[in-house]
């Protein structure tokens, strides 16, 4: 059985330009890496845990923020390792510089018996959806495909 996570994608609009946040992973591994790169904050979930309960934990977890708005469904995509993403939408405004993420540990460098602490996310940005395009995981983009659609909608 795959892996499931559930995830929030975060947006505003400025001006007449919708923005969506999307978050770096942190760690070393990472570190050098950017298009295709970034993601919507997200986390692993049980078959006893709800999904959008699973997503606002995560969002917390990974920015250090409480969502206390509504979400609403954008459904699931399948990521190239099989993992499924249950994804919501929030709009909201989050202040990038405010992020505090939670952390974890690893042995790093490889082999060194050292372990060291890194940021589950180390940075979060807000970018246009062109932009959010280039930036997100590959698998992830139907998501930001779905909001357009959705904000189009609510817009006629």
């Amino acid at each position: 059985m795959p892996a499931k996570s559930a995830g929030v994608l975060a947006f505003r609009t400025k001006g007449r330009r919708l923005e969506v946040l999307l978050v770096h992973p942190g760690g070393p591994f990472w570190r050098n890496k950017d298009l295709g790169a970034w993601s919507i904050p997200k986390g692993e979930f049980g078959a006893h845990e709800q999904p959008e309960q699973v997503a606002r934990r995560e969002f917390c977890e990974e920015l250090g923020i409480e969502l206390s708005v509504p979400l609403v469904s954008l459904g699931e995509i399948r990521q190239r390792g099989g993992k499924v993403v249950t994804a919501f939408a929030a709009d909201c405004d989050v202040d990038v510089d405010a992020i505090r993420s939670n952390t974890f540990d690893i042995e790093w460098p490889p082999r060194s018996g050292r372990r060291q602490t890194f940021p589950e996310v180390d940075r979060a940005e807000w970018f246009d959806l062109p932009t959010a395009r280039a930036k997100i995981n590959e698998a992830q983009r139907e998501l930001l495909d779905r909001l357009e659609t959705k904000s189009n909608e609510a817009k006629r």
